[in-house]
């Protein structure tokens, strides 16, 4: 979608290396995963691989890359942190050498790169700490890009709004049309409210298990230009990664510095929705909770949420999302406000 914004439809598609870390509702197993998780992987350079449509993740693993390099037309390369972050600068640096691209842009949707590391709303900064850490020590010029700020509800947007730098693109419902079709299956839900706000709704959205309320407002759809020096010293936990050669080590400086990490919470949620059974979605049953659900949001000013929160909210067994979603909107249409679900402001 910002491919297409910033450089127009008739561009060359880009590149776009991302990690396979999907959460538990697409991939059971805690934390990313690797190349030596997939089969059908393509070399690109000696530490890169291509994500093709018909790769599969290794069983019980879970990955949503096969199925966008499928439904997209750019080409997935996998950022497999196994070797910390000197290992992602080598792939960095392996695939600008091979490429020679015209321009490359670190994009974080939400803007929780920015972190220090004490925020006590912060959830997921390893990850992001790696890939600060990898791109500034990477000999080629990067843009940081922040998308949707306060959308992945880990730093509100108050806190945010000082370290914004230029608006480069305001996202619209034109941008969002070409990935629609994907919108429909993938389960992001920071990037189902960016493209919610870009279709112009409004209100709180509750999200991810804890149903921590987000705003959608009319800053929602815009991309900022961050100075990506000034994060990498902000950002406390990417400095002290900046030397490590095992996604181990950068995971042991994450609960020095931050208290925590997020694979150890992945870890304890994986042994619990272990016990978790996939009995068939009784639809009265369901529909009944989902109105008890709404009543209690209502109370809380909440005007939507996304259809991973409501699996969870309504202890759903996470490979039934699909079921519940299309439960939901073949009963009430007129409250599905693609991609998320609308809490209507009475029953």
């Amino acid at each position: 979608m910002l491919h297409a914004a910033l450089y127009g439809n008739d561009s060359d598609p880009a590149v776009i290396l991302t990690y396979a870390w999907d959460r538990l509702l697409i991939d059971p197993v805690p934390g990313p995963r690797g190349a030596d998780d997939f089969t059908g992987l393509e070399p690109i350079t000696p530490a890169v691989w291509k994500v093709p449509a018909q790769a599969r993740p290794i069983a019980p693993a879970g990955s949503t890359l096969p199925r966008l390099a499928a439904e997209l037309p750019h080409t997935f390369a996998l950022l497999d942190p196994k070797q910390g972050a000197e290992g992602v600068t080598r792939q960095l640096e392996e695939l600008v050498t091979h490429l020679a691209p015209e321009s490359i842009d670190l994009l974080d949707v939400g803007g929780d790169v920015l972190a220090r590391g004490d925020e006590p709303t912060l959830k997921s900064p390893l990850a992001d700490a790696l890939t600060l850490a990898a791109c500034c020590q990477t000999n080629a010029p990067i843009r940081l890009l922040i998308a949707g700020p306060g959308l992945d509800g880990e730093l509100p947007l108050d806190d945010l709004r000082g370290l914004l730098g230029p608006v480069v693109h305001t996202f619209t419902a034109k941008d969002v049309e070409p990935i629609s079709p994907v919108l429909e299956w993938h389960p992001s839900e920071a990037t189902g409210m960016l493209a919610a706000t870009a279709r112009g709704v409004r209100g709180t959205c509750e999200v991810r298990d804890a149903g921590v309320p987000i705003p959608l407002t009319d800053e929602g759809p815009a991309v900022h230009a961050v100075d990506l020096d000034e994060a990498l010293s902000r950002n406390e936990l990417a400095r002290a990664v900046l030397a490590t050669t095992t996604l181990d080590e950068a995971e042991t400086l994450c609960r020095e510095i931050c208290g925590f990490s997020e694979i150890d919470y992945e870890r304890n949620k994986a042994l619990w929705l272990k016990d978790q059974q996939a009995a068939k979605l009784d639809p009265q049953a369901v529909l009944a909770g989902v109105e008890q659900f709404e009543a209690e949001a209502r109370s809380r000013g909440v005007t939507h949420t996304t259809f991973r929160h409501l699996t969870e909210a309504l202890n759903i067994n996470g490979s039934q999302r699909d079921a519940l979603r299309t439960l939901l909107i073949n009963s009430r249409p007129e409250q599905y406000t693609a991609p998320l679900w609308h809490v209507p402001a009475e029953a």
